[in-house]
């Protein structure tokens, strides 16, 4: 499944699934024309209302990243938006690469390196400063 939203996150649930098809769409799990899955489906795997998928993907559709298609369902969008996020996000995945790469040669597994990576954006106060202040 292409979502995997934490509840116990803090942040809405919506903009949850929203940021992980862009984040599918930069690092290219998701390509232009591709059908993403029904709003039924992932409420009904993820066991939430599809009103909240339902918001995710209008709000995706308002931002040009999906296309709603009556009757067929959404398919991301053939033209993406560009500007200066989709600009950091590509320079950017370079550099997590690199950093996974090099904890999974410590021994380090996936979910120990989310523990990481999670902790040290808290610590640093991620979630209130702009990105150029993380130094």
């Amino acid at each position: 499944m292409l979502f995997k939203p934490d509840p116990a996150s803090g942040v809405p649930i919506y903009v949850q699934l929203m940021d992980q098809v862009k984040h599918a769409i930069a690092t290219g799990a998701l390509r232009p024309g591709e059908q993403l899955p029904g709003i039924r489906r992932v409420a009904v795997e993820l066991v939430m209302n599809p009103n909240t998928v339902a918001k995710a993907y209008r709000e995706l559709e308002y931002e040009g990243i999906i296309e709603l298609r009556h009757g067929a369902g959404a398919f991301i969008a053939e033209q993406q938006p560009t500007g200066r996020a989709a600009d950091v996000t590509a320079k950017a995945l370079p550099v997590i690469r690199e950093a996974i790469q090099s904890l999974e040669a410590l021994g380090l597994q996936e979910d120990e390196i989310r523990r990481l990576f999670e902790g040290e954006l808290l610590r640093l106060g991620a979630g209130t400063k702009t990105a150029g202040s993380l130094q």
